[in-house]
């Protein structure tokens, strides 16, 4: 029996060029295709796949947040993201709400296929530098080591880099579905973690910090 594969992504090429390559294995096949969140989980009911890949870029979502949403709306479907987000700052958090690997997309067709495949195994899948990254995390203890960023909950992360990306506090509010005086509320919180005294710094932190997390 092929396993059924939906693609989650807001780039149109890419979805196609991914389904392709996937079509063309004998134990694979793509159920659907999706750029949003609310399409996703219609596809999700309505083919029941066993395996979503993601990007963590997407109309009208944030990865982080849809991700908790797609393990509610189906905790046995196993999520793969894909995504050209640096693995180092957005992995880890991708595992803890529900992925059971990342794997960045500049990385070959045939490592993609190798990670859908661990995935659908029941097994993570992270590069050799993010595992090498955890395990010495938990040999020195999870707090060591890491940068001011890490400390952000997902939700403040989220914020960051929409301020990082020239987003205002109503386009960030609209995106994220909150109201004005939240986003605020977790610009001062994001301020405080970082210790940045006004809201200039915090804009030219974000975006020195969003350029360097989408390689740009």
């Amino acid at each position: 029996m092929r396993r059924k594969v939906l693609i989650v992504d807001d780039h149109p090429l890419y979805r196609e060029g991914l389904g392709q390559f996937i079509n063309r294995q004998t134990d694979l096949v793509v159920c659907g295709e999706s750029s949003d969140g609310v399409s996703t989980l219609e596809i999700i009911r309505k083919k029941k796949p066993h395996l979503v890949t993601i990007d963590f870029s997407l109309n009208g979502s944030h990865g982080l947040n849809f991700l908790k949403s797609i393990k509610t709306e189906a905790p046995t479907v196993s999520v793969l993201v894909i995504s050209r987000h640096d693995e180092l700052l957005y992995a880890e958090r991708a595992l803890r709400v529900g992925a059971q690997g990342y794997i960045m997309k500049n990385q070959t067709s045939e490592k993609i296929m190798s990670a859908i495949r661990r995935v659908l195994q029941g097994q993570i899948y992270l590069s050799e530098a993010m595992t090498d990254r955890l395990l010495s995390q938990q040999v020195r203890g999870a707090t060591n080591g890491g940068s001011s960023v890490d400390f952000l909950s997902n939700r403040e992360l989220e914020v960051f880099q929409s301020i990082g990306q020239g987003q205002s506090t109503q386009k960030i509010a609209e995106k994220l579905h909150l109201s004005i005086k939240t986003v605020e509320t977790y610009r001062a919180h994001i301020k405080t973690k970082l210790n940045l005294p006004d809201n200039t710094t915090l804009i030219k932190h974000a975006v020195e910090w969003t350029d360097s997390a989408e390689g740009m």
